[in-house]
């Protein structure tokens, strides 16, 4: 087991923006081990969001970031529960990143409920005639891998952030719910470019 100073539990908590006492324990269930930590908060994150996805949303910011010399510009709305949370500089912080990750990365889908058949027929299509080799009981799996693929560069709740490939757009909510104690959800995005 790996010693657990102050100085690894504050670089941990700079990293994540979690409670000192949340990556403390973090790093005691983990034996010390900073990647397992980062793992273990990845997972309460994702729990504390779940039970608070029932929550009314009352509050909000907009945020926009222009990119390439105003040749695109990517919107968001990000919405929570409290006038106290939207008001947050972090908060705020959150949805500039994000209408960054939507300016970079143009997502058509927010999340996988708006994918319809029609959206993925031309990509089914073109993975039909790559798993046609593939032996008829396997043909089914990888097809599905193939189009569960091809929505992952599609729908911005899936896609890896742009700053940190490690974690998901979902994965920042998740954070966010729990770094802030509120429901935090992506209301609308909006990705206008020139060309």
């Amino acid at each position: 087991m790996a010693e657990i100073t102050t100085d690894v539990i504050k670089a941990l908590r700079d990293e994540t923006k979690v409670s000192v006492m949340q990556c403390k324990k973090a790093l005691e269930e983990a034996g010390g081990d900073v990647e397992k930590a980062k793992v273990i908060l990845r997972k309460i994150s994702a729990q504390a969001s779940a039970k608070k996805a029932d929550r009314e949303l009352g509050a909000g910011t907009a945020a926009a970031y222009v990119h390439a010399g105003g040749q695109v510009v990517g919107a968001v709305v990000l919405s929570c529960e409290t006038d106290f949370v939207s008001k947050n500089e972090e908060f705020m912080k959150l949805a500039k990143d994000i209408a960054m990750h939507v300016a970079a990365m143009a997502p058509q889908f927010l999340n996988r409920d708006q994918v319809r058949d029609e959206d993925t027929k031309a990509a089914k299509e073109v993975f039909m005639g790559e798993v046609a080799n593939i032996p008829e009981g396997k043909r089914e799996v990888a097809l599905q891998g193939k189009i569960d693929s091809y929505l992952k560069d599609k729908v911005l709740l899936d896609q890896p952030f742009v700053k940190d490939p490690a974690v998901t757009i979902q994965g920042l909510l998740d954070n966010a719910v729990q770094k802030f104690g509120e429901k935090t959800v992506i209301t609308r995005f909006e990705r206008l470019s020139v060309k």
